[in-house]
């Protein structure tokens, strides 16, 4: 627990960066703190997520599809883009959908569990 002359000392506004964040001393832009409470609320709100290999429609070809994510637009992109590089794999998302190519459904479902999201597979085994 903070002093309370530390609590009372803090920098709350920068000509140069504009209002601080209390807990974390960053600019707002940059909180952490505002991010990690996002993160938070959503994976309250957010069920399991469902992850599952689809072949219907490819011609035989395996795609990892990955339903049930609760997040906006941006955080979406940034995510497929994280797990196309960690499975070195083509990907798009559609309505809300990540399809990454290929088979690679132990390293989504470790990838999204690091992030704190409860995974189930579903389909085949």
């Amino acid at each position: 627990m903070a002093s309370l002359s530390d609590q009372l000392s803090r920098l709350v506004y920068s000509t140069e960066q504009g209002r601080m964040c209390p807990d974390c001393g960053q600019s707002q832009p940059r909180c952490v703190c505002e991010q990690q409470r996002k993160l938070a609320q959503l994976s309250q709100a957010q069920g399991p997520v469902r992850l599952m290999l689809e072949t219907k429609g490819r011609k035989g070809k395996g795609v990892t599809v990955v339903q049930g994510l609760i997040m906006d637009e941006s955080s979406l992109k940034a995510l497929l883009k994280e797990l196309k590089n960690a499975c070195g794999a083509g990907g798009t998302w559609k309505d809300g959908v990540l399809e990454i190519q290929g088979e690679h459904r132990d390293l989504v479902q470790a990838r999204l569990e690091q992030r704190g999201l409860s995974v189930k597979r579903a389909g085949r085994p």
